[in-house]
C-alpha cells in the first residue's frame, strides 16, 4: 500500500490534512466549516474526554447542560461578551418552514413564523448560565457552584480547517460561582494547572503557562490564563484557557448573594474550555511523515497483534497463540486488537497500523511461533524489540509508561530547542520570519507596541509567563523599560 501522506517539509497544511484524512480521524461535511468526526477520531476524543472529566470530579465539579439557544437580549447583557463574540454568531429567526407554492417539492421560510426574539446559537454559555444562577443562588450556602457541561458550540469562522477551526466544535465549558474574589482566583489557577497537566502527561505536549495579554483576552474576563503548545511548524497553538471573570457577568444578570451578615453582594465567576482543537494539537504535536503518532494514553488501540497465516501451516496454533496474548492484554485492561482482515494484504495492515499510530504491533505467524521470537513494533521510534511469548506481556505492559515517557521527554526537548530569548528587534524579526517557534522578550505593555509587532511581524503575544523577571529588560519594539516578559509567536 503507497502512503498517501504529503511530506511535511513539502507542504505541512497538506501534510496535516492527509493525517486525519488517511487515519480516519474526521472529514468535511456537507455544511461549510463543520466536520463529521469519524469514529477512530471520536474514540481519541472519548480518552481525553474521561481524563479530563475525571480531573474536574476529582476537584468537586459537576456536569450539567444547558440550552443551545440563547435569547438575543440575554447575549446582549454582558457587553464585552456579546461585542467580542457578534461577528461569529448563528443567529435563529424564524422556527417553521413551509411548501414553496411555485417550486413542487421545495421549502421556504413560513414569514408567519417569525420569532418574537430573534435566538442566538451558542458560541460560548455564559448568558444562558448566569440567568439561571440568578435563580440558584441566594445566599452564602449556595456556594460555591462548580458547573462543567460537555456540549457543542458554533463560531461562524470564515476560514476552517478540520478540529483547528471549525465553525462548529465539540468542548467542555465550566462556569463557575464564587463567594469571594480570591476563591475564584484560585479555580481559575487549579483549571489551568490541570489543562497543563492533563496536556504534558496524556498528550505528551509540554506547554506554557501564563496570562494573557488585555488584547487577547476573552471578551468580558477580567484575566484569562492559558496553556500555549509549540507544534513542529514552530507555530503556536493556545490549548486551553480558563477566565477570571471577577463580578462582571453577576452584574450584568443582577446575581447576588447574601454572606454571613445578611450583607448583599455580587458573585464572582470563571469560565474555562478545552475543545476537539485539542485533536489537531495532538496531531501536529507527534505525528511524522508516515502518519499519527499517538501518545499510548491516548491511543484507542495500544496495541495491534496481526496473524499470519500460510498455506500447510497449522492455522490453530496460530489462532491460539493470537487469542493467548490478546485476552492476556485485554484483562489487563491494555487496549488490544486483533487485525484479521481476510481481503486485504499483510502489507496494507502494516501501512493502515503506521497511518493510524497504533503504539505498538506485533505479527504471530508459524515461523514466529517455532523460533519462539516475536518482533515488537514501536511506531514513535519505528524500531523494534525481541521477545520471547512468555515475556510478550511484559514487555507490552512496560511499554506504555515507557514509550509515554520517551516522548514526553522528546517533546520538551523540541520545546527547549525552539525557545530563544532576544534583546534586540532584528534578532526577533529574523526568528520570526523563519519561524522558530517561542520567542520570550520584553514587552512594555501597551497595546500600541503589542499591535505594531503584530502587524509588522505577524506574531502575537501568546502568553506572559507566570515566572519571569522583567527587571533589566528593555522592550525589544520601543526601548522603553520592559513590563513584562513575553513569549511570542505566530499561531494557529
Amino acid at each position: 500500500m503507497k502512503n498517501k501522506i504529503t511530506s511535511r517539509s513539502e507542504d505541512y497544511s497538506k501534510w496535516y490534512n492527509d493525517i486525519v484524512s488517511e487515519a480516519g480521524l474526521a472529514e468535511s461535511s456537507d455544511v461549510r466549516g463543520c466536520m463529521v468526526i469519524k469514529p477512530y477520531g471520536f474514540s481519541i476524543w472519548e480518552l481525553m474526554k474521561a481524563e479530563l472529566d475525571k480531573k474536574f470530579k476529582e476537584t468537586g465539579h459537576e456536569n450539567a447542560y444547558f440550552p443551545l439557544f440563547v435569547p438575543k437580549s440575554l447575549f446582549e447583557a454582558e457587553e464585552k461578551n456579546a461585542e467580542g463574540f457578534a461577528k461569529e454568531c448563528a443567529v435563529v429567526t424564524h422556527y417553521r418552514l413551509k411548501n414553496d407554492p411555485n417550486k413542487k417539492g421545495k421549502l421556504i421560510v413560513d414569514p408567519e413564523s417569525k420569532l418574537e426574539e430573534e435566538l442566538i446559537v451558542r458560541p460560548t454559555s455564559e448568558a444562558i448560565i448566569w440567568k439561571t444562577y440568578k435563580k440558584w443562588i441566594q445566599s452564602y450556602r449556595d456556594l460555591p457552584i462548580l458547573i462543567n457541561q460537555w456540549a457543542n458550540v458554533v463560531r461562524w469562522e470564515m476560514r476552517t480547517r478540520l478540529f483547528l477551526r471549525t465553525s462548529e466544535f465539540l468542548w467542555q465549558e465550566g462556569h463557575t460561582a464564587h463567594a469571594s474574589k480570591e476563591e475564584a482566583v484560585d479555580e481559575t489557577k487549579l483549571i489551568n494547572d490541570i489543562y497543563s497537566d492533563f496536556a504534558e502527561n496524556f498528550m505528551a505536549m509540554p506547554v506554557i503557562k501564563g496570562y494573557k495579554s488585555e488584547s487577547e483576552r476573552f471578551a468580558g474576563a477580567e484575566e484569562t490564563l492559558c496553556i500555549e503548545a509549540l507544534m513542529q511548524d514552530g507555530k503556536a497553538l493556545q490549548a486551553g484557557t480558563s477566565h477570571f471573570l471577577g463580578q462582571n457577568f453577576a452584574k450584568a444578570f443582577d446575581v447576588k448573594y447574601a454572606d454571613k451578615t445578611g450583607k448583599l453582594d455580587y458573585v464572582w465567576a470563571t469560565s474555562w474550555g478545552v475543545s476537539t482543537r485539542l485533536m489537531g494539537a495532538l496531531i501536529m504535536s507527534h505525528s511524522d511523515d508516515t502518519g499519527l503518532v499517538l501518545p499510548p494514553l491516548l491511543a484507542p488501540i495500544q496495541v495491534i497483534i496481526i496473524p499470519l497465516f500460510k498455506p500447510k501451516e497449522n492455522v490453530d496454533e496460530i489462532e491460539g497463540k493470537t487469542t493467548e496474548i490478546f485476552q492476556l492484554l485485554k484483562s489487563s485492561g491494555i487496549r488490544a486488537k486483533i487485525d484479521d482482515r481476510e481481503n486485504v494484504s499483510l502489507g496494507f495492515k502494516l501501512n493502515d497500523s503506521e497511518i493510524k499510530g497504533i503504539p505498538m504491533r506485533i505479527i504471530i505467524g508459524q515461523k514466529e511461533i517455532d523460533d519462539d521470537k516475536f518482533d515488537v513494533f514501536f511506531r514513535h521510534s519505528l524500531k523494534k524489540k525481541s521477545s520471547d511469548f512468555n515475556s510478550l506481556f511484559e514487555l507490552f505492559s512496560s511499554s506504555i509508561n515507557s514509550i509515554q515517557n520517551e516522548m514526553i521527554s522528546q517533546s520538551k526537548l523540541r520545546l527547549k530547542k525552539n525557545t530563544h530569548e532576544v534583546d534586540s528587534y532584528d534578532k526577533f524579526k529574523e526568528l520570526i520570519s523563519s519561524q522558530s517557534g517561542f520567542i520570550i522578550a520584553g514587552w512594555d505593555g501597551t497595546n500600541e507596541t503589542e499591535e505594531a509587532i503584530k502587524k509588522e511581524t505577524k506574531a502575537t503575544i501568546r502568553c506572559i509567563p507566570e515566572l519571569t523577571d522583567p527587571q533589566g529588560i528593555n522592550c525589544i519594539y520601543s526601548g522603553k523599560p520592559a513590563r513584562y516578559k513575553v513569549i511570542f509567536s505566530k499561531s494557529y
